[in-house]
């Protein structure tokens, strides 16, 4: 490797389409967020508050109060329906239930579920099927959580 050289061929090519890329991206952001990325908000020069003065009220969006997290049932309502809708739309099967997220309880529902769904569909179409599934879906987590999470060891 001679003076002057790149370490590995094509580092200068790549190099090139890098700067490039990002050329073509400062041209396509608005100024603002340059601006903001660099530290020249108008927050920045805004001047300060008098002593005394009070801070702005933050927008009502910003005050709304985070989402509750799910219970356990709600948390199975929604991966049951999801995994049986992928299931019943035909979809490759995605591997065994932990890499689909389920624990084995909600394994179950989802076997039980997608058994009575595909029944619902020979006979009376897709809709009914779907619809099927988010009334079953929602009742048998809510039983199979009734009692709260398991006690009895980690996969249960």
């Amino acid at each position: 490797m001679g003076r002057g050289e790149t370490p590995w061929p094509g580092a200068t090519a790549r190099r090139f389409r890098l700067a490039r890329a990002l050329a073509a991206l400062a041209l396509t952001l608005p100024a603002g967020a340059l601006a903001t990325a660099c530290g020249d908000s108008p927050a920045d020069r805004r001047p300060s508050r008098a002593a005394g003065e009070a801070a702005p009220t933050p927008p009502a969006s910003a005050s709304a109060s985070p989402r509750r997290p799910l219970s356990p049932a709600e948390l199975c309502t929604t991966a049951v329906r999801h995994w049986a809708r992928e299931a019943l739309d035909g979809a490759t099967p995605y591997g065994d239930y932990q890499s689909m997220g389920l624990s084995d309880r909600q394994y179950g529902v989802l076997r039980e579920v997608l058994a009575d769904a595909r029944a619902v569909r020979s006979k009376h179409g897709t809709r009914a099927a779907r619809s099927l599934i988010d009334r079953q879906a929602h009742d048998r987590c809510a039983e199979a959580y009734r009692e709260g999470t398991p006690t009895r060891g980690p996969w249960r």
